[in-house]
């Protein structure tokens, strides 16, 4: 596990980037929007099995804050007011490895849903 724990964090705002780089030379960019609708909170992934909540219109969601939880994890705060998810390093690690095939499941949901992101949304 120790091998998931990032060795560099870095906040790109302007570009609303979180980059992550690790021991083993990987190396994660991590929209925040794509941080924002994959939080591990209660609020987006519901409680159990089949509840998640699926996050619109975040497009333009930045973080504000970024805050140690113990040597495990972090808090992010994002410009929405959202601040409930604890991301610890597995679930980081996994985020960035899973990338690609999240994103597009998250782009499928919406499209079932009816939902169009923004035009020039960045991706």
């Amino acid at each position: 596990m120790s091998s998931e724990r990032p060795t560099e964090i870095r906040l790109h705002q302007q570009s609303r980037v979180l980059e992550l780089a690790y021991e083993n030379g990987e190396r994660f960019r991590l929209p925040c929007e794509y941080l924002r609708v994959f939080s591990p909170s209660a609020e987006v992934r519901g409680h159990g099995p089949g509840q998640e909540v699926l996050q619109t219109g975040k497009e333009d969601v930045n973080i504000v804050g970024i805050e140690p939880v113990g040597n495990y994890a972090v808090k992010l705060v994002f410009s929405d007011g959202h601040d409930t998810g604890i991301y610890d390093w597995h679930y980081l690690y996994r985020m960035g490895e899973n990338q690609a095939a999240s994103w597009q499941d998250y782009l499928d949901r919406l499209a079932e849903a009816g939902h169009q992101r923004r035009a020039g949304a960045e991706e």
